[in-house]
């Protein structure tokens, strides 16, 4: 028996991903392949009319589902194996990231949005996601997105939060409060504000209040347009233009395939980007290293894909895991070399430099003209994510973390350091876990 799963942009056929017990096939639609407005859905898949096999197409298709336990919730609500991405898909791929969605059939009913009425209703839905990720199994609800942490898509309308229904676009994405990691909203916040601030492009944020939870509100760069209006763009993560499976999003990890790798990532924008992307992907892997966000993986670069040129897409999870000790110290790719932060010198930034075809004196100064403006724009920063409706009192602690090891980098951009001085081994380290900053993730190796 074959199963037929079609792949549609609004409303036009993009391609048909067929499945029976031997095989899974991804193939273009004819008229897609021959409109002027097309797009590849992955730089990995790009349009031919020969159809691609599961060696593929399947990589592509498990990044677009959560991990960890999110996933694990998802496939108890469902019914559904984990290893099954084609049938978790087929019931949740109305809304997901990017412009695509896959469902076996339209929606019903009209797309539209259903009001959470109250703080109180909001609170009970953040409470309930642990067990019931995108809230799934209720009626005319289906969206999915990656990732280890807990999220709901939703759209503000008038003010108001509203879930997407039969098939809506989602405009934000709702991420609550994670009781093992106290501060949690604000320490994501900062991070965001504070790159914005210093020119990178990078997801609006605000944050907000549910009963006795918070919660980060992040807009999606994947929409554009307002109300009634709001259509999606595509994108996909590097994981996925990579051709790699989620569980390799570290470049060092216990999959037996090693993840994509800093030169590896340049590489995929010099191939299909410009210059200007090539900088941009270089100021956020700078900032990502200034403070301390060792959770930022391939998952957790972008790339939007149009008609038009490819291009980086703006940030999004920047966290700091520096104030909380439960999380690994250990980078998600080695700089040079080397994993650890505090321990990356002028040495390591060149590698870096050499193996992504950079310039090794200008990677150097680029790291200490970065660090700088960080360190200038961070009280400001700190201050406008303090006035936004959610409060925590570990706000100044992570300012403190931040700048502390912004300052340790800038001044380590310019020394030698010794020749062993906090090296690692970075062969055949393990990395476990979904996500640094998950549920899961505490165990990654530190």
């Amino acid at each position: 028996m074959t199963v037929d799963l079609p792949v549609h942009y609004e409303d036009r056929l993009v391609a048909t991903i067929s499945a029976d017990a031997r095989a899974t096939r991804l193939t273009y639609a004819d008229a897609w392949t021959s409109s002027a407005e097309n797009f590849p859905i992955s730089l990995a898949i790009p349009i031919r009319p020969e159809p691609y096999d599961g060696g593929q197409v399947l990589p592509w298709l498990m990044n677009l589902l959560p991990e960890g336990e999110p996933l694990r919730a998802m496939t108890r609500a469902l019914g559904a194996a984990p290893e099954d991405a084609l049938g978790l898909i087929a019931q949740t791929g109305n809304d997901l990231a990017g412009a695509l969605s896959i469902a076996p059939q339209q929606p019903r009913g009209e797309p539209g949005y259903r009001t959470i009425p109250d703080a109180g209703a909001l609170e009970r839905i953040i409470e309930e996601l642990p067990a019931r990720p995108f809230l799934v199994g209720e009626d005319g609800v289906s969206m999915s997105l990656a990732g280890a942490q807990e999220k709901l898509p939703v759209a503000v309308i008038d003010g108001q939060i509203t879930v997407p229904i039969n098939g809506a676009p989602s405009t934000q994405i709702l991420k609550p409060d994670n009781p093992r990691l106290p501060g949690s909203v604000q320490n994501e916040a900062l991070c965001m504000v504070l790159a914005r601030r210093i020119g990178l492009a990078v997801a609006p944020v605000t944050t907000g209040v549910a009963g006795q939870r918070s919660y980060l509100l992040v807009e999606r760069y994947d929409r554009t347009g307002t109300g009634n209006n709001v259509r999606r763009l595509h994108q996909e993560d590097f994981c996925q233009a990579l051709g790699r499976p989620p569980a390799a999003k570290y470049e060092f990890n216990g999959t037996g395939t090693r993840g994509p790798s800093i030169a590896d990532m340049f590489a995929l924008v010099r191939q299909h980007m410009t210059a200007r992307d090539i900088t941009r992907l270089l100021d956020a892997v700078i900032f990502n290293i200034a403070i301390g966000n060792v959770d930022s993986h391939a998952k957790n670069y972008s790339i939007l894909l149009g008609p038009g040129a490819p291009q980086l897409a703006p940030l999004y999870d920047l966290m700091s895991g520096l104030a909380w000790t439960n999380i690994t110290q250990n980078h998600a790719q080695a700089i040079g070399g080397q994993r650890r932060g505090r321990h990356i010198y002028g040495r390591h930034w060149r590698r870096m430099a050499e193996a992504a075809g950079l310039a090794a004196r200008g990677t150097v100064q680029r790291v200490e003209q970065v660090t700088a403006r960080l360190l200038r724009e961070l009280p400001a920063a700190a201050e406008e994510v303090a006035a936004m409706p959610a409060s925590s009192s570990m706000l100044e602690v992570f300012a403190k973390e931040i700048e502390e090891r912004a300052t340790e980098v800038r001044a380590h951009a310019g020394k030698e350091g010794l020749p062993n001085d906090g090296e690692v081994p970075t062969d055949d380290v393990p990395t476990i876990g979904a996500s640094a900053y998950s549920a899961d993730g505490g165990a990654r190796a530190s």
